[in-house]
């Protein structure tokens, strides 16, 4: 009989409860929910399993679950060596992205001007964090940020307050400090599913 990973549908059922005990209030949900990935992402059953993972490249995510009560989403990126996201935002959303397997850095930046002309971001980099297997990063809504892959493979679980495809524009930040809204990556569904 086909089933969720016992560890993935154990951290569904964690994430509902944290949201329920949340009573709607996504900062303190996302907080739950980063110490939530961090365990997650350090199942050994969830390394093991996400080794048959597909390639997102393309600008694509795997959707894993979105939830019909409380709207959180978890993804997944599978990036290949030295792959670069252009810079964004996730809107108004919660994100946490934690590592399962591989090196990543994520960029933060920070906007310098005021945001009134259209077209226009002034942005300057702020941090690199350098997160390899177990590494969580909260990202809170408008965070200007870039995810970043390493010299090899590697795979992140991704957490949103919400879904955003389809629904929410994101800023999207260019060189010469061009900015423009757009929707997030295509949702590829992809339940974690074993045998």
């Amino acid at each position: 009989m086909t089933q969720r990973l016992p560890a993935f549908q154990k951290f569904i059922d964690d994430l509902r409860a944290a949201f329920a005990d949340a009573e709607g209030d996504s900062a303190r949900a996302m907080g739950q929910a980063r110490s939530l990935l961090e365990g997650f992402v350090l199942d050994d059953s969830v390394l093991a399993h996400s080794r048959g993972w597909p390639s997102t490249e393309g600008h694509k995510n795997l959707l894993l679950y979105e939830d019909p009560d409380y709207g959180f989403v978890i993804n997944a990126v599978v990036r290949t060596e030295d792959k670069r996201r252009g810079i964004h935002d996730h809107a108004h959303a919660w994100t946490a992205y934690g590592l399962v397997d591989g090196v990543e850095e994520l960029d933060r930046y920070r906007r310098l001007d005021d945001g009134t002309r259209d077209g226009y971001a002034e942005i300057e980099l702020e941090s690199t964090t350098r997160g390899r297997r177990g590494t969580v990063d909260l990202v809170p809504p408008f965070a200007i940020h870039s995810e970043n892959g390493g010299k090899d493979r590697s795979v992140a679980v991704i957490v949103r307050s919400e879904r955003l495809v389809g629904k929410v524009e994101q800023g999207r930040y260019r060189p010469g400090n061009q900015y423009f809204t757009g929707t997030g990556p295509d949702q590829v569904p992809y339940p974690l599913m074993v045998d």
